[in-house]
């Protein structure tokens, strides 16, 4: 990874442009954000991190552009080999590190509760939602905060990579 080809505010638009223009899911915008710092084709990439839009597979869960920061720590803090305790240490340290910058700007990393279907911190169960993913219409974008979180996200990696 070369520092000189890590430029935050074009790393911001370039996942914001893959989610709203491209229509990648949230997960896939972050991570093809950054792939080529790490060597992975944007296929690869888009493969990857395809089940992790919606909250997991619109299940609402993790957020997906936060599961994007999360496969991206793998590469900034890889733990390849599970004998190797402080590798994986490091790897967690940076996950929770990245997922709590997320939580201070948004006060969740839960889908559910950034796209307001349930109550920040509430723990409720949001509707159970059809797989099917929902068209990318102009009242679609109005609805959801998702461009803005995936551009915070790939903020968010950007200063990690660039503090290194």
């Amino acid at each position: 990874m070369v520092k000189e080809r890590i430029d935050i505010e074009a790393r911001v638009a370039k996942a914001k442009r893959l989610f709203k223009e491209d229509g990648y899911n949230c997960c896939q915008a972050v991570v093809m954000a950054y792939s080529d710092l790490f060597g992975l084709t944007d296929e690869l990439a888009a493969t990857m991190a395809s089940g992790f839009g919606g909250g997991m597979g619109r299940m609402r869960e993790v957020c997906g552009s936060v599961s994007g920061m999360v496969m991206l720590a793998g590469f900034i803090s890889p733990a390849s080999d599970p004998s190797v305790k402080t590798a994986r240490t490091s790897n967690y340290a940076l996950v929770q590190e990245m997922a709590g910058r997320f939580k201070e700007i948004n006060g969740s990393i839960v889908c559910k509760e950034l796209l307001g279907l349930v109550p920040m911190g509430s723990g409720a169960s949001a509707a159970r939602e059809s797989p099917e993913p929902s068209d990318r219409t102009a009242d679609y974008y109005k609805k959801r905060p998702c461009e803005e979180l995936v551009g915070i996200s790939a903020r968010i990696v950007g200063e990690k990579l660039l503090s290194l």
